[in-house]
C-alpha cells in the first residue's frame, strides 16, 4: 500500500491554514475543495495556466496529446514504441485510461503489477519525452466491459457513479492506490504526469437525477487529493453542457474540457457527411462557460460494434480529410489543451471490451492496431502536429468572429481568424461554408498583413479549396527572426540551423500557392524547375508556384524554402536531437528549436548527436533514400540504427545516403500443416460427469438493483462471483414424466449466444445477432422417463458487462445468465442449478493475465489454454476438420517463429469462411495463453486478429489454442486459418520481452 508523503501533508495542511477555502474530509485528512489558481500555486507551481493556456515550469505550451491505452497493448516494452510514434506526430503528450476491472479483479485486492503496471507506462513517456494526462475513473466508459468496473459492483445496491455510501466506499481501495501511483510519477515527483481528469463524461443523467452532483465529483477530487495528487484537475464533459466548471461550487475542475464526435460513428455509410454537424458555436460556448481557463478538447474518433461495417469504412469516415476539414476547425477555436481519441487503440484481448464491440480496437486511428504508421491520416497529422509545434504564437492565440466576405472573394468560404496576443502573427483557418462540398472552389484572399491589406495571389492565377479540405493561411509569421508576411501554402516545420534557416511548405494537387517574406534580398532558385515558377523583388519578395511532386528550393537571404507537395511533405520527419541515448527531454520551445529534418520515408523515431556522431533510430519498408537536413556542425559520421552508412554532403551540408532493405525470405508457418491435438471441451454433458465442486445458485435474493428476480434462487453470475468469458450452467431434477418443454431467458450482451442440452441430448441453440443481449427460447422435451435424473447444461457466451454512460440507470448492473426458466408441467423449485464461470471466479488463477481472460469452458478452467498444456495423450484432431455435432471442442497446437533481430513483422490470425450462408459458430483464439481474438463467424465483421511481439514469441516456440463452439447440428469446421504476415520493417525496435512465459500447471481445485 502506498503511504501520501508527509511533505505533501504538510504542504495540503499549511495550505488550509493560510487560506480560509471550503475543505472536505477524507480518510482523516482535510482536502481543498476548488482552490483557485493563485491558491492552486501553493500545492505545486510547474503546471499553471491562465485563460490561454498551460504553462509547464513557466514556458506557455499547448498540450496535443493522443489517447493510448496501456491495458490494451499487454506488453509494457512496446509502449517506449508508440510513444515514439506519437512524439513523431509533433505530439508532446498521451492521454491515458486505467481499467478498473482489470487491477481489482476481486474486491479489496488491488494488483497492478506485469502487464497491468502504470509505472512502466510512466517511465517509457518520460524515455520519449511525452508528458501524460492521468484518466483513471473509477469510471472510464472506453468501451471496457463494464466501463472499468469490475462486475462486483453489480452486488452492491447503491446506486453507481453516485454518493451512495457502498458504491463510494467500494472506491476508495481503488482510488487509493491508482492515485497514489499516479502522484508518484506526476511532474512534481519527477515523472512525466501533468494533468488528472477525476471521473470522465459525467454527463447524462436519468431516473431521477437531473445533472451532476458536485459532491460526487468532488468527492472523486478528494480521493485523489489524498493519495497525493497536486496536479491540476481536467474534466471531460461528454458534450458541450458545462458542467462542473471552475468557480461553479462543489466539485468544479480546475480546466474545464469536454469531448466532441461530430461525425458520431455511421461507419456503414463513410462518405456522408450530415449537414449541421461541423462545430461552430464551441469557442462562443467556452467564453460563457469557462472563460478564464484555457480551451479544452478532451476527446476527438470512431468505434465498430458487432455485424458493423468494419474497421476499414471507419478509417474512411474519419480519414485525412476528416483531420484537415474537422481538426482545423478545432484549431480555429484556438484549442490548447487537446486529446484525439484514439491515437493508438490497440486489442480488447482477454474479453476486456464491452458487449457492443468485438476485440479489435483499431478505431481506425492513425497508428493502426498492429502499431503501422502507413495510415494517410497519420501522416496528415504529423504535418498538422508539427505545423502547431513550431508556431508558439498559436499557443496565446484566440480565436476571432469568422467571416464569409471579409477574408475571401466568395462566401462559399468560411474564414476564421486566429489572433496572437504577443506578437502579429495571425492563423486564418479557411473551410468551405458548406463543410461537405465536395467541390474546387477557387477564391482570392484579402488579408491585413503588416505591409498593409493584400490582395492574394498578388501575381495572378487564384487559390483554390479542392473538396473535403481545409486550410491554414498564415500572416506575418515569425521564422526566428525572419517574417513571412503571408504564405497560402501550409507550413509544415521550420528550423534555424545557425548559418540557414529552413521552411517547408506544402500544397495539395493541383493548387496555385504563393508565399511572400519581408526582404529585399532577390530569391534564388537552388534546386528544382523554374517552370511554373515566379519571382518578384520589391519591399518584400514574392514566389509563386503551382503544386508539383517535384521539390524546389528557393533561397531568400539566410532563408531556404522547401517548396513540396502535400505527399511528399509526409515523408519528412522532425527529431528532437538529444544529446543523450535516454532521451529524457520534454516537448519545449528549446527541445524544438534543436531538432533537424530528415527525409526518410516511413518513420523516423529519434536523434541523438554523440560527439561528432549522429545516430538516426529509424525504421524501414522499402529502399529508402535517406536525407539529414540540418546536421549539427560537429557531426562527422551517421549512424542509422547503430550501424555506420556513409552519406553525401550537398553544397549547403546537407547529408543525403541510400538505406536498401535487404531481402527477407519470411514465411509465416502453416497452420493447416501443424501437428493439432483435440479434446472435448464440454465433458459436462457426457454421464457421470461430476460437478459436485461446483457452485451451487442458492441465493434467494440479489442486490441487483436493474432487474428482480423471477426466479426462486438468483442466476445472476455475477451474485456468484463470474463476471467474464462465458458461463456454464448445470439445473438438476428428477422427472415425473410430464415435463414436455424448457423455457430459458438467457442475456450474455450483444451478439451473444447460447446452447442448451438435456443430458447428451441436444436440444438446440440460440446462435446470436448483432442487435440482442438477451433471448427467449423455448425447447421441446421428450421421451422423459418419470423417477429418472436429469440434467440441463447451458452454454452462455459473456460479451462483457455494459457500460455506465448515463448515471442513475445503473446499466452496468445489467445482469448476465439466466434471467427466467419454466419447466413446463412442474414448479420452478423442480430445479437445482449450479454455475460457473472462470475457475475460481474473483479467485482467478492466472495474475499474469488477469481477471477477465478466461471463461467457463472446461479446457480454460483446467488452464489448457495455456503455454506446454498436457496434451500427449490427446488425440489428433484439426480445427479444420472440425466437430461434427453442436459442443466445444479445443484445439492445440505449436509453432516456431524466427524473426531475425532488427526486424519488426507484424502478425494476424486470419479466418475465412467459404460457406454461403455462413455456419453459426464461435471461437476463441489464445495465443500463448492470452486470448486475443473472439471470432463470431456469422456475425462478424472481425475476420482478422493482430497479435504483437511479446505476446507472440517472435524467438522461440509459441502455444495455439482455439475452442469451437458448433451452434448447429451439423457442428462446425473452419474452413480458413491461418498466420499472416504484414510488411516487413526494418526497425530500431529492440528488446521486446517476451510476456507469455507463465505456462500450464495443474491446477488444484479445477473441475
Amino acid at each position: 500500500m502506498k503511504l501520501i508523503s508527509a511533505s505533501i501533508l504538510g504542504l495540503l495542511a499549511a495550505q488550509l491554514v493560510a487560506f480560509a477555502v471550503p475543505s472536505h474530509n477524507v480518510g482523516g485528512l482535510r482536502i481543498i475543495e476548488h482552490p483557485d489558481p493563485e491558491k492552486r500555486a501553493l500545492l505545486q507551481n510547474l503546471v499553471t495556466w491562465d485563460q490561454t493556456s498551460l504553462f509547464v515550469r513557466g514556458e506557455r505550451i499547448m498540450i496535443w496529446s493522443g489517447e493510448v491505452h496501456p491495458f490494451r497493448l499487454p506488453v509494457p516494452s512496446l509502449w517506449f514504441d508508440i510513444f515514439q510514434k506519437v512524439k513523431a506526430l509533433g505530439f508532446n503528450c498521451v492521454s491515458f485510461y486505467v481499467d478498473w476491472a482489470l487491477v481489482e479483479g476481486k474486491p479489496g485486492n488491488y494488483s497492478a503489477e506485469g502487464v497491468f503496471g502504470l509505472e512502466p507506462f510512466f517511465d517509457a513517456a518520460s524515455s520519449a519525452g511525452i508528458y501524460l494526462l492521468a484518466r483513471p475513473g473509477p469510471y472510464i466508459n472506453a468501451e471496457a466491459s463494464g466501463g472499468g468496473f469490475p462486475g462486483w459492483l453489480q452486488r452492491i445496491k447503491g446506486r453507481l457513479r453516485t454518493t451512495d455510501a457502498d458504491y463510494l466506499n467500494a472506491t476508495q481501495n481503488y482510488a487509493s492506490h491508482v492515485a497514489a501511483t499516479i502522484a508518484k510519477g506526476q511532474i512534481t515527483n519527477g515523472g512525466p504526469i501533468i494533468l488528472y481528469q477525476p471521473e470522465n463524461e459525467y454527463s447524462g443523467f436519468c431516473c431521477g437525477l437531473t445533472g451532476p452532483d458536485g459532491q460526487y465529483m468532488q468527492d472523486v477530487m478528494n480521493q485523489a487529493r489524498a493519495a497525493g495528487v497536486v496536479i491540476p484537475f481536467l474534466s471531460n464533459d461528454a458534450g458541450t453542457h458545462g458542467y462542473n466548471v471552475p468557480g461553479s461550487g462543489v466539485g468544479s475542475v480546475d480546466i474545464y474540457g469536454h469531448d466532441g464526435y461530430p461525425l458520431g460513428f455511421d461507419c456503414a455509410n463513410p462518405t456522408v457527411w450530415p449537414s449541421g454537424n461541423l462545430p461552430t458555436t464551441w469557442w462562443q460556448l467556452h467564453l460563457q462557460q469557462s472563460p478564464t481557463t484555457p480551451y479544452s478538447i478532451t476527446e476527438a474518433g470512431s468505434f465498430d460494434p458487432w455485424g458493423g461495417p468494419g474497421f476499414a469504412k471507419c478509417g474512411v469516415l474519419i480519414n485525412s480529410e476528416f483531420e484537415r476539414v474537422f481538426y482545423k476547425n478545432d484549431l480555429s477555436f484556438s484549442v490548447k489543451i487537446w486529446n484525439l481519441y484514439m491515437t493508438y487503440g490497440g486489442t480488447n484481448w482477454g474479453n476486456l471490451g464491452h458487449p457492443g464491440g468485438y476485440t479489435s480496437y483499431d478505431y481506425a486511428a492513425p497508428i493502426a492496431e498492429g502499431r503501422q504508421v502507413y495510415r494517410e491520416k497519420y501522416s496528415q497529422l504529423k504535418l498538422m502536429g508539427n505545423f502547431i509545434k513550431v508556431s508558439p504564437a498559436y499557443f496565446d492565440a484566440t480565436s476571432m468572429p469568422n467571416s464569409t466576405t471579409l477574408y475571401t472573394n466568395t462566401a462559399d468560404l468560411t474564414v476564421t481568424p486566429v489572433k496572437a496576443n504577443s506578437s502579429a502573427t495571425t492563423f486564418y483557418v479557411l473551410r468551405h461554408t458548406n463543410y461537405t462540398s465536395q467541390n474546387a472552389t477557387s477564391y482570392k484572399l484579402n488579408l491585413p498583413t503588416s505591409a498593409g491589406n493584400l490582395s492574394i495571389p498578388q501575381l495572378g492565377g487564384t487559390l483554390t479549396l479542392n473538396g473535403r479540405d481545409s486550410k491554414i493561411h498564415v500572416t506575418d509569421y515569425d521564422v526566428n527572426g525572419t517574417n513571412i508576411l503571408y504564405s497560402t501554402a501550409e507550413i509544415f516545420t521550420w528550423k534555424d540551423f545557425g548559418p540557414r534557416k529552413v521552411l517547408l511548405v506544402y500544397g495539395g494537387p493541383g493548387e496555385h500557392h504563393e508565399i511572400s517574406v519581408s526582404s529585399t534580398v532577390s530569391p534564388t532558385l537552388l534546386e528544382g524547375s523554374q517552370s511554373g515558377l515566379t519571382f518578384r523583388n520589391g519591399s518584400s519578395v514574392v514566389v509563386a508556384w503551382d503544386t508539383s511532386s517535384q521539390r524546389r528550393i528557393v533561397q531568400v537571404g539566410d532563408l531556404e524554402i522547401y517548396i513540396l507537395d502535400r505527399n511528399s511533405a509526409y515523408n519528412y520527419w522532425v527529431p528532437e536531437l538529444s544529446s543523450s541515448a535516454s532521451n529524457t527531454s520534454f516537448s519545449s520551445q528549446e527541445s524544438t528549436a534543436n531538432s533537424i529534418i530528415v527525409q526518410a520515408g516511413y518513420l523516423v523515431r529519434a536523434a541523438l548527436l554523440n560527439g561528432t556522431e549522429l545516430h538516426l533510430s529509424a525504421d524501414f519498408n522499402d529502399t529508402t533514400l535517406v536525407e539529414v537536413i540540418g546536421a549539427p556542425s560537429p557531426a562527422k559520421t551517421l549512424f542509422i540504427n547503430g550501424e555506420s552508412v556513409g552519406y553525401t554532403t550537398s553544397s549547403v551540408g546537407d547529408w543525403t545516403e541510400t538505406v536498401n532493405l535487404p531481402a527477407q525470405n519470411m514465411t509465416p508457418p502453416s497452420l493447416n500443416s501443424s501437428e493439432w491435438k483435440y479434446i472435448d471441451s464440454l465433458p459436462e454433458i457426457q454421464p457421470g460427469y461430476d460437478d459436485s465442486l461446483w457452485p451451487t445458485a442458492n441465493h434467494p435474493t440479489t442486490n441487483n438493483t436493474v432487474r428482480n428476480l423471477t426466479t426462486p434462487t438468483s442466476l445472476y453470475a455475477a451474485d456468484y462471483g463470474f463476471h467474464t468469458g462465458s458461463l456454464l450452467y448445470r439445473g438438476h431434477f428428477v422427472a415425473q414424466g410430464n415435463e414436455s418443454s424448457i423455457y430459458l431467458n438467457t442475456q450474455g450482451g450483444w451478439a451473444f449466444g447460447s446452447s442448451v442440452w438435456l443430458n447428451q441430448t441436444f436440444l438446440g441453440s440460440w446462435a446470436g445477432v448483432s442487435t440482442q443481449n438477451n433471448t427467449n427460447a423455448t425447447y421441446n422435451l421428450t421421451h422423459i422417463q418419470a423417477g429418472q435424473p436429469y440434467v440441463f447444461t447451458v452454454l452462455i457466451d459473456h460479451m462483457g458487462l455494459e457500460e455506465n454512460g448515463v448515471v442513475g440507470a445503473d446499466t452496468m448492473k445489467t445482469p448476465r445468465g439466466i434471467l427466467n426458466y419454466a419447466l413446463a408441467g412442474r414448479d420452478d423449485t423442480a430445479i437445482t442449478w449450479k454455475l460457473t464461470g472462470n475457475l475460481g471466479g474473483e479467485n482467478y488463477r492466472d495474475s499474469v493475465r488477469g481477471p477477465l481472460n478466461e471463461g467457463a469452458m472446461y479446457a480454460e478452467r483446467q488452464g489448457w489454454h495455456l503455454p506446454r498444456p498436457p496434451n500427449q495423450n490427446w488425440t489428433s484432431g484439426s480445427p479444420y476438420v472440425g466437430i461434427s455435432q453442436p459442443g466445444v471442442g479445443f484445439f492445440s497446437t505449436q509453432f516456431d517463429l524466427n524473426i531475425p533481430s532488427g526486424w519488426d513483422v507484424p502478425m494476424s490470425f486470419t479466418f475465412t469462411n467459404m460457406t454461403q450462408p455462413p455456419s453459426e459458430y464461435r471461437v476463441q483464439l489464445f495465443v500463448n495463453g492470452f486470448q486475443y481474438g473472439k471470432y463470431i463467424n456469422h456475425i462478424g465483421p472481425q475476420t482478422s486478429y493482430p497479435v504483437p511481439p511479446g505476446v507472440l514469441n517472435y524467438q522461440g516456440t509459441n502455444w495455439l489454442a482455439l475452442t469451437l463452439w458448433a451452434h448447429q447440428p451439423g457442428g462446425a469446421k473452419l474452413e480458413g486459418f491461418q498466420l499472416v504476415y504484414d510488411t516487413p520493417v526494418k526497425s530500431a525496435l529492440a528488446n521486446i520481452e517476451f510476456v507469455g512465459q507463465a505456462g500450464y500447471e495443474p491446477r488444484q481445485g479445477a473441475y
